[in-house]
């Protein structure tokens, strides 16, 4: 802190920063292993509506932890969700994320089927076996996933479905929410590349934690 009363250690910052939210969100019902993630969801967008409109399915962030413990490949929809990732963290596990979308060959079988990159990407992923799949931006990424899951050909050991936006987003994660995927998602319009960074950051400083 200095003389003038700023804090400015970073460590000091994100401190003070769970402490006002803890105490601005109140009373919730959220487990000891799903408030950490929304915690750090309303850390990054100051946005306290998430402490209600985010939707976990049963045992997703163990779902979540086990997967990063084994290494698993993860895919992102944007290079905007891999920019706000913790690569330091993310090596720890042996794990690789991955991004498509900006992929010459991607675009180009894009434009020629008339269809989104975001689909594209999602479907070369999927080709890789990868197993952790965030999308923070594409509802057509998200709803592509969803097809295939549908269809036998992807098995996800967990999904961050947080697409934002007026066409699709809303209506992709209601869609995501009828099924008995492990998913980590927020109802309504709002969602983004930070969210989607922010929940698999959570979820690393968890599965470096011993489970509890």
């Amino acid at each position: 802190m200095t003389d003038s009363g700023v804090i400015i250690n970073p460590l000091e910052i994100e401190a003070r920063s769970f402490e006002i939210i803890d105490g601005e969100a109140g009373k919730h019902g959220y487990d000891a292993l799903q408030w950490p993630v929304v915690r750090r969801i309303i850390h990054t967008t100051a946005d306290f509506d998430f402490a209600r409109t985010t939707v976990f399915s049963p045992e997703a962030v163990e779902a979540g932890i086990a997967a990063l413990r084994r290494g698993e490949g993860i895919l992102c929809d944007t290079n905007m969700v891999a920019a706000g990732v913790n690569k330091a963290r993310l090596s720890a596990f042996g794990s690789d994320l991955r991004c498509h979308v900006a992929d010459p060959e991607v675009a180009e079988t894009a434009r020629a089927g008339g269809i989104t990159r975001s689909i594209v990407a999602m479907r070369k992923g999927i080709d890789e076996g990868c197993g952790v799949f965030l999308v923070g931006n594409a509802p057509t990424a998200l709803f592509e996933l969803l097809r295939q899951v549908r269809e036998g050909r992807a098995n996800p050991s967990l999904v961050v479905g947080v697409p934002v936006g007026f066409v699709g987003a809303e209506e992709s994660k209601e869609v995501l929410l009828e099924t008995e995927l492990p998913f980590i998602t927020c109802r309504g319009r709002k969602g983004g590349s930070a969210i989607a960074a922010a929940i698999l950051n959570a979820l690393m400083i968890l599965a470096g934690e011993p489970m509890r």
